[in-house]
């Protein structure tokens, strides 16, 4: 290992996780990196046992899952020292204590790049005092993080909804999935299966509905007896497997554990360190679950060939797809969990045709080579990212003392117009859009808003040029929409002068040169605007940008600075021919251009 190799930390609360990290950490060792792993309470030696096979260093920090204020505050002593001792370049933080404890060690030792990695969200099932708790610490460690990676497409839609972390935080990376999903070899899986239908007492040809899992009202275990009752009353043949135990910290009411016990067809195979060998002894598996992250034991029946029935819960509703891998039903609805799993049962071409869709898709999507390299390749971007943001002190240095003293200046005009945005076209008074900034990482933009929300009869906004007022006019023509911005170049989003943040969407149009635009933090200014602004073509302005970039000096900086001045008291360039602001970007329209 190279003494200047990266170092990247993974931290997770228990040690039973370590199975969402197994083979990245090998992945990202056999890219040059030095890798160091920590978790808490699980199976004596089992972190170190982990640690030795995916060849990283081990720190042990004893972290509860519950919520006990002594012993974490003994547990964020601890990581910090592990932090410190370590001293990462990445810290990839997952499961929800962990995410809070690590990522604030993280942050307090200014660890370069911090990603927390959420794999669902406790609070969506919690109420009163301890929902506004799990609420708060969510948005705390999620404010120590740089980047938020939300394990599926679902999940980052609800930490929106519930407003735990701003958009350009959060990020799903490929189709989801923490590590993906492995399929096991047939010749090492049937030799054990058929041993387990002796020992369980399931012939073949026995349809068997299928749960693997924590027993708790969480999972859905009250929906799933009382459906597989309404099942098992039509077809007395059919067996309930159940694969895992119960929960103290989530209970499942004394009624449904008396029947999981009691009911003769229902069959108790406890915690297992293989679950592979199970799949095959099920007909369908059924996941009645009220919250997820991104459910690995849908994508694991999925992968061996099997039918899903999952309900439309957070997460769970991206693991299938309805009607062509299996079925999706309402949360909570045990009436319709039940008509699913009879139609898998009593349609077993249906069942064996989605069950092989499935098998096709996790391929396809969430082979663990695939997930893993995505991973690899994001820590490599983040890595770019904070290696371009180190460069130019003097330039940063210049940013902030100029943002923090115009802010200081222009506070009062700022409030006015803030007051006048408001009059004339409502709230919000700021307009907020995700802009790719340096590395094209994502931050979220500031400018006072300039059009309506108008709309048409089919619900989509209206033309920009029906929207722009003349209110909105003024604003850009004189730049006083852009004053805003300031916020972002003391936050370190943006720069005085750079090039133009643009649409998150265009950057995959770019030729190579026109991406070296994103070598700097975008500008309020750059040359294209006091070269021609948006009287340029695209091409135009991304060349002027390239220029700029190779070529950028403080000195320049103020050029064009004072360049802006004279600019915006002529009002030119504000608009395209035939535009109210800018056409969109398609790409280049020669394949040499630039």
């Amino acid at each position: 290992m190279k003494p200047n190799a990266p170092a990247i930390l993974f931290v997770v609360t228990a040690s039973v996780s370590l199975g969402f990290l197994r083979g990245q950490l090998t992945r990202m060792r056999e890219r040059g990196w030095r890798v160091g792993v920590s978790s808490g309470a699980g199976p004596a030696g089992q972190l170190e046992s982990f640690a030795l096979s995916e060849g990283a260093s081990a720190f042990p920090v004893p972290m509860e899952r519950e919520i006990n204020p002594p012993a974490d505050a003994r547990a964020l002593r601890q990581m910090y020292r592990a932090v410190r001792q370590f001293r990462p370049d990445v810290l990839n933080v997952g499961t929800p204590k962990a995410g809070l404890l690590a990522g604030l060690a993280g942050a307090a030792a200014c660890v370069p790049v911090r990603i927390y990695t959420l794999h669902g969200l406790r609070l969506e099932t919690a109420t009163g005092a301890r929902r506004q708790l799990l609420t708060l610490t969510e948005r705390l460690a999620m404010a120590c993080a740089h980047r938020i990676v939300c394990v599926s497409p679902s999940l980052r839609e609800r930490v929106h909804e519930l407003r735990l972390a701003p958009a350009h935080k959060t990020l799903v990376l490929g189709a989801g999935s923490a590590n993906g999903v492995k399929v096991p070899e047939p010749s090492r899986t049937l030799p054990l299966t058929s041993a387990l239908r002796g020992t369980l007492n399931l012939p073949e040809g026995t349809p068997v509905i299928g749960f693997v899992g924590r027993f708790t009202r969480d999972k859905g275990m009250s929906e799933l007896l009382e459906a597989y009752q309404t099942v098992s009353t039509r077809r007395p043949e059919v067996r309930l497997l159940l694969v895992g135990d119960y929960e103290e910290g989530d209970p499942v009411p004394a009624q449904v554990r008396a029947a999981i016990e009691e009911h003769p067809g229902v069959i108790r195979a406890g915690f297992v360190p293989d679950v592979a060998p199970y799949y095959p002894l099920m007909t369908v598996l059924a996941l009645p679950t009220y919250r997820e992250g991104f459910p690995t034991v849908a994508l694991e029946a999925a992968a061996m060939g099997l039918p899903v029935v999952t309900t439309t819960a957070t997460g769970a509703r991206d693991a299938v797809q309805h009607g062509k891998t299996g079925w999706i039903v309402p949360v909570g609805d045990a009436s319709a969990l039940a008509q699913a799993l009879d139609e898998a049962l009593a349609h077993p071409q249906v069942a064996r045709e989605r069950g092989a869709a499935g098998q096709a898709w996790v391929r396809e999507q969430f082979s663990p080579e695939q997930v893993q390299t995505r991973w690899a390749d994001f820590y490599g971007d983040l890595l770019a990212w904070h290696s371009l943001s180190r460069l130019q002190p003097q330039k940063r240095t210049f940013d902030v003392l100029a943002a923090g003293l115009g802010l200081l200046l222009l506070s009062l005009p700022l409030g006015v117009l803030a007051g006048l945005v408001r009059l004339k076209l409502g709230t919000p008074v700021l307009f907020r859009q995700v802009r790719p900034g340096l590395a094209g990482q994502p931050f979220t933009m500031y400018k006072f808003r300039t059009m309506t929300d108008e709309r048409g009869p089919d619900g989509h906004l209206l033309p920009d040029a029906e929207r722009l007022t003349a209110f909105g006019r003024f604003l850009r023509s004189t730049s006083l929409d852009e004053l805003p911005e300031l916020l972002n170049v003391l936050k370190g989003d943006m720069s005085l002068v750079g090039p133009r943040p643009l649409l998150m969407e265009y950057l995959p149009l770019y030729t190579p040169r026109q991406a070296r635009r994103h070598e700097v933090r975008p500008g309020i200014t750059g040359w294209a605007q006091v070269n021609g602004r948006n009287a340029l073509s695209w091409e135009e302005k991304f060349e002027l940008d390239v220029w700029y970039v190779e070529n950028r000096t403080l000195a320049l900086d103020l050029r064009i600075l004072c360049m802006t001045v004279a600019k915006v008291l002529r009002r030119d360039g504000i608009s395209a021919a035939g535009d109210a602001t800018m056409p969109i970007f398609k790409g280049s329209t020669t394949e040499g251009t630039l």
